[in-house]
């Protein structure tokens, strides 16, 4: 496929800045149904084979929620983290996420209860999002971004690389160069270059409206450009971890999932969630594709 879409470096912080904190609402933008291989690996020569569900193998599947997070900033406007799956997986989810992906992941969308009918129900249109923070470029991630196109859209340099740049696999690609494919306004953060500081026992984050209000984190080792968004709210934290923890366990060091582009750098970052939840005790951090999710998480955070 020939590759129109283009993206410039982010160099200074975005327009908008002067917020003290942000409102976060987690929004459901569908659903994945995953072998259970694919959360805790069990090592050996078939790991690959049991993450990906491969020959019976993998264990019962588990289905997670698959959710986008509407931030409400006060002179930003409105900034969503995550596009979610796109409303035609409702429908024909092989023509979004290819035959492979969709056979894998049997995602699935409610009809009529898309991730725009969530942003609606929250009095958003999704024309109204100025800003897209993307903790990186999978399938169930970037599925939506095309009901995006005024937003500028934020993403790791590294993971914007590897994304449009894939190697050749015989297995399911993650990411879907169709899916970004668009002349949109792409921003990348360069977590070695200027502009870069730590943020509590973060070590790079980038202050993204220069106010405080929203760092983004870089954690790699889900995907090498993996980044997490850090929400200041009234009185703590909100830390959308994005898959650089898939669930709770991972979280708290109980498992860890075998399909990690970079095993090293995923418990490097792991442990900097890890201690962050430890230092700051009331923060609130969220994994990827955790199913409690659907229950733990509540309809607003302020």
């Amino acid at each position: 496929m020939h590759v129109h879409a283009e993206a410039k470096p982010l160099e200074a912080p975005l327009k908008g800045g002067g917020a003290r904190s942000v409102v976060v609402e987690p929004l459901l933008s569908g659903e994945l149904s995953l072998p259970g291989g694919f959360f805790d690996g069990a090592g050996g020569r078939f790991e690959p084979a049991r993450s990906l569900g491969l020959l019976g193998m993998g264990g019962a599947r588990t289905v997670v929620p698959v959710y986008s997070f509407l931030i409400t900033h006060p002179s930003a406007g409105p900034i969503l983290v995550d596009a979610g799956l796109h409303p035609s997986v409702a429908a024909a989810p092989a023509a979004n996420l290819g035959r492979g992906i969709a056979w894998f992941s049997h995602a699935s969308v409610t009809g009529g209860e898309d991730l725009g009918y969530r942003l609606r129900s929250k009095g958003v249109e999704p024309s109204e999002i100025r800003t897209l923070i993307m903790t990186h470029l999978h399938y169930e991630r970037a599925s939506g971004i095309a009901q995006f196109e005024r937003a500028t859209i934020v993403v790791s340099a590294e993971e914007w690389k590897v994304a449009l740049h894939p190697h050749r696999s015989l297995l399911p690609r993650p990411y879907r160069t169709d899916q970004l494919n668009y002349l949109f306004d792409y921003r990348t953060v360069d977590f070695s270059g200027p502009g870069v500081s730590s943020y509590a026992n973060f070590g790079r984050t980038v202050d993204l409206f220069g106010d405080g209000s929203i760092h983004l984190a870089h954690t790699p080792g889900h995907t090498p450009g993996h980044l997490s968004v850090i929400c200041r709210l009234r009185d703590r934290d909100f830390v959308i971890a994005g898959d650089a923890v898939l669930d709770r366990a991972a979280l708290r060091g109980r498992s860890e999932p075998p399909a990690q582009a970079d095993p090293h750098n995923w418990r490097r970052s792991q442990r900097e969630l890890q201690r962050f939840g430890e230092r700051y005790p009331n923060a609130v951090i969220v994994p990827g594709l955790d199913p409690l999710n659907r229950t733990e998480l509540a309809e607003r955070y302020e």
